[in-house]
Order: structure tokens, then sequence, then C-alpha cells
């Protein structure tokens, strides 16, 4: 099995040279792994922890676990891998720790040996998901103890089909499962392992620490001014189709951050929205429009601070963003209906302060909802966050007393 799972990847690494010639994504992948071997930084003898984190979602939930090493030890060298070029391009964009940075090498069998012979970590931490057999099998040999942090398991994974051996194999490396939920402690349990215990999501750290150190956006502030204002985060075309027919209806002040924020898209927006309309790139202090569009990256966790409502996108394709950063504001989110894969989107819609929409009936609907009762489902909302806080020391405290 690990033969095929290492022809996969070889098979994979030549998909992405073929479409990285059209493909814009596939060439920075590319290019970011280019000479790698050449580019390893000197670690001085240093013990190295690692985490591995997919993107840069999976970069703040384990930034505040990278901070309790870092404060409990200065001295020991922090190793930071991403798969994806949308973690490694904005990673920089977040106060961080970190020693080193790179793109994971692809994960061949002789990548996987010089890349952990280089560094020998102590522990590797893979945070979410991604789990890359030959590093994970070339740690463990190396000695390394090998984490999940906020691990997130589906019955659909590979690990828990017949087919699944090698992957469960991979499983089997770990020392510690640090999961979000009772589901996920149960598959694993389900599959003979012991060593797994639910800790909760470390998002919730993050973005309370977030919250605590948020910079003022005067263009923002000045555009709110005293009125209500709607946050519209990360959305796509198809969270845009039902979200323009209200914005255009309504008097409330919005803000738009769409997730894709090339010109082409932002040029859509503009079309569609019949409100006074300006760009953040193009706004100044004082310039009077009703709808804000943010054709920035970096600042929509910040903007947050200023809204009443949020819609986030991502809930049509089943890649809902993170409603957890306009939750810690007391934001009531509202979001699309693909949400299955995100267990605190049915925490929020159980607990009230979330609401799954798929037209803009059901969008007007959930905002008159929302508004006969803000206070109460703002403060829940804030109450819950608080509570479901502590995973980054649990999972600590665990590593470091065994």
């Amino acid at each position: 099995m690990r033969f095929l799972y290492t022809s996969g990847i070889y098979l994979y690494g030549a998909t992405i040279t073929l479409a990285s010639v059209f493909n814009s994504k596939a060439k920075r992948w590319k290019k970011g792994r280019k000479n790698w071997k050449n580019q390893l930084p000197n670690t001085q003898q240093r013990e190295v922890i690692w985490f591995h984190c997919a993107s840069l979602g999976e970069f703040d939930q384990g930034l505040p676990l990278m901070e309790l090493f870092k404060k409990k030890d200065p001295d020991l060298f922090l190793l930071v891998t991403f798969f994806s070029p949308s973690g490694f391009e904005h990673y920089h964009k977040r106060n961080h720790c970190a020693d080193h940075v790179c793109y994971l090498p692809l994960d061949t069998p002789s990548n996987a040996l010089t890349f952990i012979r280089h560094f020998n970590p102590k522990i590797a931490l893979f945070v979410k998901y991604e789990f890359w057999g030959n590093l994970i099998l070339e740690a463990k040999q190396g000695g390394a103890r090998v984490v999940n942090v906020s691990g997130l398991f589906r019955p659909n994974q590979p690990f828990f089909k017949w087919h699944g051996g090698f992957f469960r194999k991979i499983l089997r490396q770990f020392d510690w499962f640090f999961v979000q939920n009772e589901c996920s402690g149960k598959l694993l349990t389900g599959l003979g392992l012991q060593n797994v215990q639910i800790t909760g999501d470390t998002r919730f750290d993050r973005v309370l620490q977030h919250k605590e150190s948020v910079a003022a956006n005067e263009i923002i502030e000045a555009f709110k001014d005293q009125d209500e204002l709607i946050i519209i985060g990360s959305s796509w075309p198809q969270d845009e189709e039902i979200l323009i027919p209200w914005i255009n209806e309504t008097e409330k002040k919005i803000l738009i951050a769409p997730h894709n924020v090339d010109d082409a898209h932002i040029q859509g927006i503009v079309k569609k929205v019949t409100r006074p309309l300006v760009r953040y790139t193009q706004c100044s202090t004082g310039m009077n429009a009703e709808v804000l569009i943010l054709d920035t990256i970096g600042h929509l966790a910040s903007a947050y601070r200023y809204g009443t409502i949020a819609y986030v996108g991502g809930g049509f394709s089943g890649s809902l963003h993170n409603i957890l950063e306009p939750a810690v504001f007391g934001l009531p989110v509202i979001f699309g209906p693909k949400h299955t894969r995100f267990p605190e989107a049915g925490a929020f819609i159980q607990s009230g302060f979330g609401f799954s929409v798929s037209t803009t009936e059901e969008l007007r609907q959930s905002m008159e909802c929302i508004e006969e009762d803000y206070a109460e489902i703002s403060q829940k909302e804030s109450e819950f966050v608080e509570q479901n806080a502590g995973a980054s020391q649990r999972i600590f405290d665990q590593l470091t007393s065994s």
C-alpha cells in the first residue's frame, strides 16, 4: 500500500507541474518548492518543534499553541510548513513566533528522509488534518512525537474505509490525537486507538487573542459612523447571488469582503449593487457611501469589531469560512446551507445564534429574527465563545507533562 500511496504522490507532483503551465496557483505551488533543499536553515542544535498547517486557517488554529511553546522555551526552534500558497503567502500578516516558515516538500520517501534528518523534530504537530504518510513515518522513525491538533474526522475519510489500511497505519504512528468533538473521538477509538482526547477547537483561543489585540481601522470606523453595519465576510458568487438583492433593498450600511479580490470579481459586484458604493482602496474618511467593498486581504477579521450582524461565505460550496471571527465580537452569524463539515456551524444553529439560509427570502427572515431579539442572541454567542476556550492550554499541558 505504501508503494501505491507513493506512486500517487509522484503522479500528483507531475499533475501540478503540468497544471502550472496555465494555472497560477499551481505555478506558485511549484515555484515555492523549487530548490527547497538548498534553503534549509541552520537550526544550530536547537530543539525543533514542527507544526504543519494546510493553509492560513490551520495556521490560526496552531498559533495559540505555538505561543505557549515559545513562552516556555524561547530558545526552541519553531518550524512551520504550509501545503497551500494561500497559507504561505499570507501568514506574515499574523503576529507569530515562528523561526522558519516554508512549503511542505512533496511527500516522497527521499524528500521525507532529507527533511526529517535535517530538522530532527522533537514533536511533529499536524493541525486539524493533512496526514502525509512518508513524512509521518520518517518523523516517527526519527524519534519524534507525532501529534494531531484540533483534529476533525468524518466517516467518509479513507481511514474508515475497507481499503484504507495504509492510512490506518499512518494514524497508528500518532502519539496523541487532540480532537474537536465526540464524533471524531468515537471514529478513532473505533479503530482501536486509545490515545485520543477531546480537547475542543484551538480557534476559540485564537479569536479571543485577536479580539484583545485588534487594531482600530479609521476608514471602516468613519464609514460606519453611528450606523449599524452588516459585515459580509469571504463571499463567493453563490453567496452574492442571494445577498445582492437584499443589499439593494435594505437601508443598512454594508461592508462586503469578497473571498476573491481580483478586479474582475470586484467589478462584477460594483455593477450589481445599486446603492452608493466605494472600494476600500479608493476610500477617504470623508467619502459618502452606503456600501464599502473591502478589496484587500488581511482586514476582515479586524473589520468584524465594527459589525452588528455577519454573513460568512463559503456555505454554498461546502467550504464555509471562519464563523468564530465574527462570533467573538457577538455578531449573530448567517451562512449558506452546506455546513455539515463544520461542527461549530451546527452548534451555532442549535444555540440560536447561527442561521443557515438558501435564498434571499430566508436571508430576510433571518435578519428579522435576529433584530427582534438581538441583545440576547449576541450575549449568548459571546458566552459560548468564552466557554469553549482553553483547548490550546489543555493540549500544551498534556504534551509537556508526559
